[in-house]
């Protein structure tokens, strides 16, 4: 997307939104400047990495309410913006864990044989 923004020249007799165009580039794209972060929001940033290199089983609720000990006053939906901006998940359990592999040998229940009939019996 740098590359394209780059191409773009504004003292061209083309204008910019035909420039777009042809790059394939949005209009909107060619004039974003991202935000850089706060430093409020590094020294967060540095702490929950801190903290979660320490227990990288802590998820944003649990360093929420640790960095509430600390004294900060924040917000777990900023902890876990910062957290997925640095790339940060807690270890847990996934889905489909104990999921069978295809390649292991299926053994059959032997305790349960299908063939042995039971009485019916009839109470009256």
């Amino acid at each position: 997307m740098e590359e394209k923004r780059k191409c773009i020249d504004p003292s061209s007799k083309i204008s910019i939104v035909r420039q777009a165009v042809l790059l394939g580039l949005n209009r909107s794209s060619y004039y974003f400047r991202p935000v850089e972060e706060n430093k409020h929001n590094l020294l967060l940033m540095n702490l929950i990495d801190e903290e979660f290199t320490n227990h990288p089983f802590y998820g944003s609720r649990r360093i929420t309410v640790w960095l509430k000990s600390q004294g900060h006053n924040i917000n777990r939906k900023r902890i876990l913006r910062l957290m997925r901006l640095m790339g940060m998940e807690a270890i847990y359990p996934k889905q489909k864990l104990s999921k069978n592999s295809n390649d292991h040998k299926k053994y059959p229940y032997l305790l349960r044989n299908k063939s042995i009939s039971y009485p019916k019996v009839l109470f009256i």
